[in-house]
Order: C-alpha cells, then structure tokens, then sequence
C-alpha cells in the first residue's frame, strides 16, 4: 500500500508542480506571473496579481504533496485551484478533457482527496515527523473537500467582476 501512496502523491504532486512552474518561470510554454496575471484579468478576476500569486504557490504546492509534507494543506491547495479551473474554465466544455472538460481536473482532485483520507503512507516526511496518523482519515478528506468547496465559492463570487450586461441589438 505505501508503494501505491507514494506513485499517487508524486504524480498527482508532480503534475501539479510542474503546472506551477509553468506560471512560476515561464517554463514548458506557460505564461509566467506576468502573463498569468494578464489573463486572470481577462477572466474578470479582481485583484489578478494576488490572485496570480495564490495560484502560483497552490500549484507549487503540488511539491508538499509530492513528499508527503503536510499532505492535508497540500491537497486543500490542490482540490480548490483545480475546483477553481473546473467552475471557470472547464464546466462549460463538458466532462471529456479532449474538449477542454474537466476529466483531467476531477482526477487530480480525487487523487488528493483519496489521499487526504488514507494518509500519505511510509514513504512520506508526514510520517518521519510524526504527523500522519493525526492528518488524514475520512474526516480529513471531508474537510479537504468542504473548505475547498467553500474558498472556490468566494474566489468564483467575491473575487470576479460581474460580466457586462448583455446589450440589446438596436433596432
């Protein structure tokens, strides 16, 4: 089983690293701050540089959960960028990621969420420190859910511009 953790954690980890490095540097095609910022401000969002930065360390988060170092943060970082990037971009195209849906998004998120439940496993600095037994179980993953559920709601409300309304053809 702690095998299984650990290949769950450095690829879900992984990937999600390797997207904020993208956001990060620029690397792998990405748009860096600056480009990130830009198009967080063509999605409506206020406060696009903070917003910029929150994303940025959520997504290099994904290297907390890649080791396993205070995994329930790790996947409460996780789970609400990636409900970010489903309820903003992804829900309108659909489940299928081929057509920009959000299967690949879901995945993420019950992989981090599965994780949050049974702990990050031997492999992990949770449990060099002690810690893993405290941080996971199915009340875990609840909360990973729930709190995330709830920051996606204010960051999709609170934190986006109203859109225009819709202006009527003259006639």
């Amino acid at each position: 089983m702690s095998y299984g953790l650990l290949l769950i954690r450095v690829v879900v980890g992984g990937i999600m690293l390797a997207h904020g490095l993208q956001k990060t540097f620029g690397w792998w095609n990405g748009p860096g701050p600056k480009g990130l910022r830009g198009w967080l401000e063509s999605m409506g969002f206020r406060m696009a540089a903070l917003m910029a930065l929150l994303l940025i360390l959520a997504e290099d988060g994904g290297l907390l959960f890649a080791l396993g170092v205070v995994t329930p943060l790790a996947a409460l970082m996780i789970v609400t960028s990636q409900l970010v990037a489903i309820s903003t971009v992804h829900w309108k195209n659909g489940f299928w990621s081929g057509g920009g849906g959000f299967e690949y998004n879901l995945t993420l998120i019950a992989g981090a969420v599965a994780i949050s439940a049974t702990g990050p496993g031997r492999f992990s600095f949770d449990r060099w420190f002690g810690w893993d037994g405290h941080w996971s179980g199915l009340w875990w993953a609840v909360g990973v859910l729930g709190v995330s559920i709830a920051g996606t709601a204010f960051i999709v409300t609170a934190l986006r511009k109203a859109p225009p309304p819709a202006q009527e053809a003259a006639a």
